[in-house]
Parts: structure tokens; sequence; C-alpha cells
């Protein structure tokens, strides 16, 4: 079964159905017919309710917000150990948000994921230098 994590990017793009979203909806469509596992970081998360309620407001962002929680993306809600210690590698090496240095960590310290992002002005260079799994949606 495949595995998925969502960058911010790639579920603002779902959301506000911009290029690259009908990458998105496969994948979450994958995860609740149960043929896929799809996940995000509450950090990640959190970029993207920001990004709701600045332009859309509060109750816009509290829906989205409840609609992630009904649908099969399993939030990360903490950090193990291992991802820790990557993220902070990550930051230190690369000039990158903390919330792209958790993204990227969750992946690398799960070989099976695949990481779903739009960014390739931050992670083409991670992505040439680590040996990480990403999917860009564009």
């Amino acid at each position: 079964m495949d595995e998925y994590i969502l960058d911010a990017c790639a579920l603002i793009a779902y959301y506000t159905n911009e290029k690259g979203a009908d990458v998105v909806q496969d994948i979450i469509g994958k995860a609740y017919f149960e043929k896929g596992n799809v996940s995000i970081s509450n950090i990640n998360l959190l970029e993207v309710f920001y990004d709701v309620y600045k332009i859309q407001g509060e109750q816009e962002a509290k829906d989205f917000l409840q609609d992630i929680v009904n649908s099969p993306i399993r939030i990360i809600e903490t950090i193990e150990k291992q991802a820790f210690i990557e993220a902070g590698r990550l930051k230190a090496s690369y000039r990158i948000s903390l919330a792209d240095s958790i993204f990227l960590a969750e992946i690398l310290t799960n070989e099976k994921c695949i990481g779903i992002t739009a960014d390739h002005h931050e992670f083409d260079i991670v992505k040439e230098k680590e040996n990480i799994n990403l999917l860009f949606i564009r």
C-alpha cells in the first residue's frame, strides 16, 4: 500500500483547485478506498489553516479543518525522535522553513513514504543532495 505525506502547498493546491490538485485528489481518493495512506504533519496543516483563515476568514478555516479531520488524511500530531533530529539537520543544512524541514524529515524517516509537494524552489536542491522520495504535483 502506498504511503504519502502532504506538504502544505499540496493541500492548498487541492483545496483551491490549483494546477496539480488532481494529483492530490487521486491520492486522497485512494485513501478513502483504503488503497493508500495519506498524512500531513500538524505543522504543515497549521500553515494551510492559517492561509485559509487569512484569505477567507475564521469560519471557513474552521470548516476546512473539520473537513480534514473527517477525511482519511491522518494528522501527524507528534514528531518522533529520529524525525526531530532529521528536521534539525535539514533546517541547519538548507534554507528551508521549520515546517518544510519537518515535512522532509517525516519522509526520510519512513522509507516507504512519498512526499507530495509543488515547491521546487525549496526542495529541488534538497532532493538533489538527499535520498528523498518526492513527487512534484506540477
